[in-house]
């Protein structure tokens, strides 16, 4: 995919990128595709596809979450920055914590992150569960993003004590998901879970591979 159409597609969805954000994303891209071939940060079967399958998909959350103006957001199992960087780079006025367990990612992805010129987005290396332990982490995130990380009953456990009374956790997967949500609710019965199928206009190869936006939340 070529860079125009990447925009394209993005303001068809109502996802506006000015020039500057396109330029850190065309950077992005550049240095994550260099920095691949010597860390497995994502499949290098699926480089050459970086800007559409993992760039564009990553932003798909924007079309279709609310997230509030400097929210505080933390990308769990974060890799080599995705999520977190490309909808740091489209919110800048959000804050993005990246968070991977293992170390030569996460220092990868800090320069990654760095080179951005953004403030308020730092990366750390620590398991999610290590993490959300820590006292001054309890109730301070109104998003957690998780793409491809684990199960959502998994993620949920790992995180619940992390967010804020009206936070939420985003998940970024794909396919037939119903007994992972319904493993979730079994667990916490004031889990809500909205399912909701990628649907771009201008680009239709999320919907047909059924990949999909979980947002979970809990009642009061």
């Amino acid at each position: 995919m070529e860079l125009t159409e990447f925009w394209t597609i993005l303001s068809a969805n109502g996802i506006i990128l000015d020039v500057e954000q396109l330029k850190l994303i065309e950077r992005y891209s550049k240095e994550l595709s260099y920095w691949n071939e010597k860390v497995n940060l994502i499949s290098r079967k699926d480089i050459d596809n970086l800007l559409e399958n993992h760039i564009l998909h990553s932003l798909c959350v924007l079309k279709y979450v609310d997230i509030p103006k400097k929210a505080q957001c933390i990308d769990i199992g974060t890799g080599g920055g995705l999520p977190g960087i490309p909808i740091k780079i489209a919110r800048p006025d959000v804050k993005m914590l990246l968070l991977d367990s293992i170390a030569k990612k996460i220092k990868i992805t800090a320069m990654l992150a760095k080179h951005t010129s953004l403030r308020g987005i730092e990366a750390v290396c620590k398991r999610a569960e290590e993490f959300a332990k820590e006292k001054n982490n309890y109730k301070r995130f109104d998003v957690v993003f998780a793409r491809s990380v684990a199960k959502i009953k998994t993620v949920v456990i790992w995180v619940k004590e992390m967010l804020k009374t009206d936070g939420k956790i985003v998940f970024l997967k794909g396919g037939n998901l119903k007994d992972e949500i319904e493993d979730a609710k079994k667990l916490y019965e004031n889990l809500e879970l909205d399912e909701i199928l990628i649907d771009l206009i201008g680009y239709e190869k999320f919907k047909k591979e059924e990949k999909k936006i979980i947002i979970c939340k809990f009642s009061n």
